[in-house]
């Protein structure tokens, strides 16, 4: 019975290692694997996204009403803090120098993935409240990154690179190349 248990617990083991790396339901909580997966939770049903780009997903369960009560936080009222489900998952990779970084769209609204040398606003200035607009977050510069796209990050120097979303400035990763 007990070298039962242990084969299972084993097998499971074995098992859920290897499945680290499937997608967006298991994205990256080691920070040393080198994938970050941008985010999100929007729900296709809803033809309210429809006017600022839709909602590539087959499932998700985020009204347009939702994501945009939760835009602000509710104490200022006008920093933006965002919808929980729009992130960059992990927000913190630390990296040898040398290594690729891939960053995969998981969500189903357009992203990008910009460094910046400051944190702030991006050029959705609705999506901004009070932030200033970050300086690389123009719609000239910012690569967007749609729905399922993938983007690779190489040739850092030592030390933080901070990125950040140009159209949802909420969601920051910082890169450490160590």
């Amino acid at each position: 019975m007990i070298r039962g248990i242990a084969i299972a617990l084993i097998l499971i083991a074995l098992l859920a290692g290897s499945w680290t790396h499937i997608g967006p339901v298991s994205a990256q909580v080691n920070s040393n694997d080198n994938n970050i997966a941008v985010m999100d939770n929007c729900d296709p049903s809803d033809p309210n996204w429809a006017p600022t780009g839709g909602c590539a997903l087959q499932r998700g369960t985020v009204s347009f009403a939702e994501f945009g009560s939760l835009l602000f936080s509710p104490l200022s009222g006008t920093i933006p803090v965002g919808h929980p489900s729009w992130r960059n998952e992990p927000s913190y990779v630390a990296t040898p120098i040398g290594k690729t970084v891939r960053v995969t769209n998981w969500g189903g609204r357009a992203h990008t993935f910009t460094k910046v040398a400051s944190f702030g606003g991006g050029f959705v200035t609705q999506l901004n409240g009070t932030l200033v607009q970050a300086q690389e977050c123009t719609p000239a510069t910012a690569v967007i990154l749609p729905p399922g796209g993938t983007q690779q990050i190489n040739g850092l120097a030592v030390g933080s690179h901070n990125f950040q979303c140009c159209i949802h400035p909420w969601m920051t990763a910082t890169i450490e190349v160590n």
